[in-house]
């Protein structure tokens, strides 16, 4: 089962967890990602790090990785392996990565886990518009398929409203790194996850994230699972309903029992989205 929340460790994370890393110093990001890594290579599941030249150097040259490389359980590449002179393909790269996931599997591994330090990547709107969507695409794989994964991005370069725009889409995140996220759900006829907080302030994060995926309808219909969403105000409410029938499908909320939702849209004036209570 896949976890969600909020999170101050990467390790005891499963074979198909999907974690965002924010760090502020490059000596803060390194032991993370090699106890991610390190913790699945001993577990069976082959391994991949991608980052820059000196990320790769220094981490290829430990000696539990450079045996992990000599027996094919770990490979590392250069930030490359996401994008050619600046253009990166999202559908391509979860294809490349479910490829190698299958690779792992026909070599007997249990699966594959990534770390990567995507911060060049990300360091533009039309960059972080990309990664962004595929964030999504590559959550909706990992929902289904034995893969894990850490995206790192660096605070200190691309600053804490950019960093948010890409914790938003994973569902585990560092605390303080996003107050809301929106990610795929492994649960049969469940569109996306929708968990944490929104009120004035955030919602501007939870619109780009809206705008920025396809919710695709489940037998006609777009559920949220939204048993997760500790609050949200009546404004951010309203825009939140409008902005998923701008859509044109019919849109229902999950949410859990005792919460304030259905009594709100009650209370409010706006057409939907459905709301049914659910354990």
């Amino acid at each position: 089962m896949r976890q969600a929340g909020l999170i101050d460790t990467v390790c005891g994370l499963g074979r198909q967890d999907h974690v965002c890393w924010v760090f502020d110093s490059p000596d803060e990001y390194r032991p993370a990602a090699e106890r991610f890594l390190a913790e699945a290579l001993a577990g069976g599941q082959r391994v991949l790090f991608v980052g820059g030249a000196d990320q790769v150097a220094q981490v290829s040259g430990a000696a539990w990785f450079a045996a992990g490389l000599a027996a094919g359980a770990a490979h590392a590449h250069g930030i490359g392996f996401y994008a050619d002179a600046g253009l990166f393909d999202p559908l391509a790269q979860v294809r490349a990565y479910a490829q190698a996931t299958e690779a792992a599997l026909a070599d007997g591994y249990t699966g594959l886990r990534v770390a990567v330090d995507a911060t060049p990547l990300v360091e533009t709107d039309a960059g972080r518009d990309a990664f962004a969507r595929y964030e999504h695409l590559a959550d909706a794989y990992m929902t289904s398929h034995p893969m894990s994964a850490m995206c790192a991005f660096d605070r200190s370069r691309l600053g804490a409203g950019a960093v948010a725009e890409l914790a938003c889409m994973h569902p585990l995140a560092r605390a303080a790194a996003t107050p809301v996220r929106l990610f795929a759900s492994a649960e049969p006829g469940l569109t996306a996850v929708l968990e944490g907080e929104v009120d004035l302030a955030s919602y501007p994060l939870l619109r780009t994230a809206l705008d920025r995926i396809p919710l695709r309808p489940v037998d006609g219909v777009v559920t949220l699972d939204a048993r997760g969403l500790g609050f949200i105000d009546h404004r951010s409410l309203l825009s939140l309903a409008a902005q998923l029938r701008a859509r044109g499908a019919e849109t229902r909320l999950i949410v859990a029992a005792g919460s304030g939702l259905p009594r709100l849209l009650a209370l409010l004036p706006v057409s939907g989205p459905d709301v049914v209570v659910q354990a």
